[in-house]
């Protein structure tokens, strides 16, 4: 059997589906959430501050980036995590996730597809309208929107940068063990706080600390 180097095993995941045009909505550049999240959020965080007043508009854009944090948590926890019994189930749970705990460094499987992302923030968009009305779910949405964004493209980094700073090399050294040591633990990426607050931070984490 011939045998490859540990890092292009983990670098290079196969088709997740027989068809090549399926398997292509499989696999993103980092370029793409950006192209497409930030014409929302700037459309979305405009027309809330011109509806609202400042204050009303920076907290509701606060209130959206910090649900969006507990989503990413209790996603990752408890969907991507999820491992049902019977061939289906872990069919779908290595599309979802088991792929990318296989193949970790695959650079065109670190960020979520469109068709997966584009679908969803409609749908999250309609709740915030249903739930919180117009204009308040205009910021709300802007903040939501930028927190996955913002998740997208550190959990990028955390997989092909190197951190020189302290903060992140905490966090590059937090998902690391996720991978690599104990994945029941250490879930937030973008936000390894809500670990701490659920207890499922790794036993070896601790906040890094300013230089003196």
């Amino acid at each position: 059997m011939e045998r490859f180097p540990r890092a292009e095993v983990l670098r290079a995941s196969p088709p997740l589906f027989a068809s090549p045009r399926l398997d292509r909505l499989t696999r993103v550049r980092p370029i793409v959430p950006p192209a497409i999240f930030v014409p929302v959020i700037l459309l979305t965080a405009v027309v809330g501050f011109e509806r609202l007043a400042a204050a009303e508009a920076v907290l509701g854009l606060a209130g959206g980036y910090v649900f969006w944090t507990l989503c990413e948590y209790w996603i990752h926890r408890s969907l991507f995590h999820l491992e049902p019994s019977g061939a289906v189930g872990s069919r779908i749970h290595y599309i979802i996730h088991g792929v990318h705990h296989e193949h970790p460094n695959d650079p065109l499987r670190l960020v979520m597809p469109p068709v997966v992302t584009v679908p969803a923030a409609a749908a999250f968009f309609g709740l915030f309208v249903l739930a919180l009305g117009t204009p308040l779910a205009f910021p709300v949405t802007a903040g939501f929107f930028s927190g996955y964004l913002i998740y997208d493209l550190v959990h990028y980094a955390l997989h092909h940068a190197r951190p020189k700073g302290r903060v992140g090399r905490w966090f590059h050294q937090l998902h690391m063990r996720h991978h690599f040591e104990d994945e029941e633990r250490g879930y937030g990426v973008s936000a390894p706080y809500w670990d701490f607050v659920f207890r499922t931070a790794s036993s070896r984490a601790t906040t890094p600390r300013p230089r003196r």
